[in-house]
């Protein structure tokens, strides 16, 4: 069974998009600055649609918990969404930590976690994207045993090899027909040579992803998720390609 991938959207993205890709992710809920609960609920999603909460608005303190429950409930019902996924990216937030614990056991349904917190819990973690230039075998390596969805990014990356060693850096996306595949790495790379160096050029394609995906039955992913933006520009780069 193939493993299925999310594109996440922004309100606007959702509103304003003539075709909405086959299995959403709304991005993202908040904390409300304004209150106990929660923000930018989405109004109505399609069946199967992925809630996402995520921590750019921190807690301050004066979040309710219980109505945080109440909200996502009835959201998480009323849209039929197949979970919810707690992106939490600040570090070492003890709120943070407790909305976690206090979500997974009042929530029926799926309550997937960002891995900066869901090393004290058994369930599904949400992971980064592995990088172009590591196997993704070794990738999940630490985290084997546990349900996994796997945040997809175009990661595009330069490598550069000098007599002083290897340093890497993020770079643009290149021209889609320029450069070569890597079956095992589920990427594209191209090379440059000059006097001193050599850089490569990683990235990976939305086919690239789904490759990945491929490759990542039975090591434990169960989902990936990625930026439909990320998508869009891709979209555009092939688009004004030669």
């Amino acid at each position: 069974m193939a493993i299925p991938e999310y594109l996440a959207m922004t309100g606007a993205e959702f509103r304003q998009s003539d075709s909405l890709p086959s299995k959403i992710g709304w991005m993202a809920c908040h904390f409300s600055p304004y209150s106990t609960g929660l923000s930018n609920l989405p109004p109505t999603l399609p069946p199967d649609s992925l809630l996402i909460l995520n921590d750019r608005i921190p807690m301050g303190g004066r979040q309710d918990f219980a109505l945080i429950v109440q909200e996502l409930t009835q959201c998480l019902e009323q849209n039929q969404c197949c979970g919810l996924l707690l992106d939490f990216q600040r570090r070492n937030i003890p709120q943070n930590a407790a909305l976690v614990s206090y979500l997974i056991r009042n929530l029926s349904d799926s309550v997937i976690v960002s891995a900066l917190y869901a090393g004290d819990f058994s369930c599904p973690v949400f992971l980064p994207p592995a990088p172009p230039d590591k196997p993704i075998d070794n990738y999940l390596r630490n985290w084997k045993g546990r349900e996994v969805w796997l945040e997809l990014s175009l990661c595009p990356e330069q490598l550069v090899l000098t007599q002083a060693g290897a340093a890497a850096s993020p770079e643009e996306i290149p021209v889609p027909k320029i450069g070569f595949s890597h079956e095992t790495l589920c990427c594209h790379y191209c090379i440059r040579r000059a006097a001193d160096s050599v850089t490569f050029t990683l990235w990976r394609t939305p086919e690239d992803n789904k490759a990945l995906l491929q490759r990542a039955e039975g090591l434990g992913v169960v989902g990936g998720v990625g930026l439909f933006q990320e998508w869009q520009r891709m979209t555009d780069v092939i688009s004004r390609s030669p």
